[in-house]
């Protein structure tokens, strides 16, 4: 039958060992001995039982060389065997306690920080979990710590503040990441920074530069197929979702032209954009059902993301079929105010993302006449070159001829 220890004792037996005049590797034995019969023979006292001992070990009248094996044993064994709410209060402890020997002891701290952590993130406590993990000294210390490990740390970080909303944060800690990632060998830590990376600039709204590090992805064969098409349905929402422009339209194209892209429900709008077709209010609505919560908020003037964005677009679309329009006409076209219609317009020409003028006295937008004969020229290029690969297909394998000719007259019909 085991007899309850009590805290005097167990100071008593600490003192004891401290004084001890033997080999580093008795004490340690002996430590580890007295650390099991506190877990074993204290009851409800544990925590406060282990704190004195937490105490001991860090003091300075125990060599270093005992301390740092026993408090490894610590945060690698006994954390993570006791139930959060304990843990959690011994890790603050152990973490306090250490606080004006830290250089002493920088591996043992990161690993209860790591610990510590990974509870904050079980209890969703994303901020404090983040808040734990930047207190690791993973550039500052003396401990030099792996690229693959401080990689994985700064990735981390970012995600957690990511959760917690807080995308400016997240960005700082994944441009450290940035200069660690091409040092990796990791193939599955360099998925891992390309998947942040492209949350990181989907959270912040960089939504072209987003689309481009998820279509990137889906290509990633080291990653799953279910997977691959998660990052493709991203890039096209990012690209729906992105401001009207040039690099929207490369964008578009090259998600237009991917196969893949025709199984996904987000297709229609994605083949609306791409021919510059008016998108009307209703058929977005299963788009904007899509979204993520961060993709949802609104701008400064008011409107979401989306509904912006289809402004814009139904804006540039009405520059490629129009010489010039109202003003007035215009806002109708686009289902908002004239005024804001002005505005936008005016920002898209003054950003060279559309070309025109505003005659505000005569309450006009002018667009600038679109040269028809060189994009006229390219379509022929393009089609003339589909044709060719197409025949030659044809000749190499015969039997693909049916469906090859239903490819042509695909292609034929864009």
């Amino acid at each position: 039958m085991s007899v309850t220890i009590t805290i005097a004792q167990i100071r008593q037996h600490l003192s004891h060992l401290a004084n001890a005049q033997t080999s580093h590797k008795d004490q340690v034995d002996k430590y580890r001995a007295l650390l099991n019969n506190v877990l074993s023979n204290t009851g409800d006292n544990v925590i406060e039982a282990l704190k004195v001992f937490v105490e001991a070990i860090v003091n300075e009248n125990v060599s270093l060389v005992i301390s740092r094996q026993i408090l490894s044993d610590v945060s690698t064994q006994l954390l993570p065997d006791l139930p959060d709410g304990q843990s959690k209060l011994l890790a603050h402890f152990t973490l306090d306690k250490i606080q004006p020997r830290v250089i002493s002891f920088e591996e043992q701290v990161a690993n209860v920080r790591q610990h510590l952590a990974s509870i904050y993130e079980r209890e969703q406590n994303w901020k404090e979990a983040a808040s734990v993990l930047v207190g690791i000294p993973l550039e500052t210390g003396q401990k030099k710590y792996t690229v693959d490990y401080k990689l994985e740390t700064y990735m981390k970080i970012a995600r957690l503040y990511l959760e917690d909303d807080d995308p400016m944060l997240a960005e700082s800690y994944i441009n450290r990441a940035s200069l660690l990632q091409t040092e990796s060998k990791n193939e599955k830590l360099q998925i891992c920074y390309k998947v942040c990376y492209a949350r990181v600039l989907d959270y912040r709204r960089k939504f072209i530069e987003a689309a481009q590090r998820y279509n990137e992805l889906s290509y990633k064969s080291i990653i799953s197929d279910e997977e691959r098409m998660t990052a493709l349905k991203n890039a096209l929402i990012c690209t729906v979702l992105a401001s009207a422009g040039q690099q929207r339209s490369r964008m578009l194209a090259t998600l237009f032209k991917d196969e893949r892209c025709q199984s996904l429900p987000e297709f229609p709008i994605l083949e609306k954009m791409y021919l510059d077709r008016i998108i009307r209010p209703n058929e977005i609505a299963q788009l904007d059902a899509m979204l993520q919560p961060h993709q949802k908020a609104k701008t400064v003037d008011g409107a979401t993301i989306l509904n912006r964005a289809i402004i814009e677009h139904n804006l540039l679309s009405a520059s490629k079929l129009y010489k010039n329009m109202k003003i007035v006409e215009l806002g109708r076209l686009l289902g908002i105010e004239p005024i804001k219609a002005e505005k936008i317009a005016g920002q898209m020409i003054s950003e060279g993302r559309m070309e025109g003028s505003i005659d505000q006295i005569d309450g006009y937008v002018h667009f600038k006449t679109q040269k028809l004969l060189p994009t006229w020229d390219k379509k022929i290029e393009s089609l003339c070159y589909h044709v060719n690969h197409i025949i030659e297909l044809m000749s190499a394998d015969p039997a693909t001829r049916e469906w090859m000719n239903k490819q042509l007259n695909d292609q034929m019909t864009l």
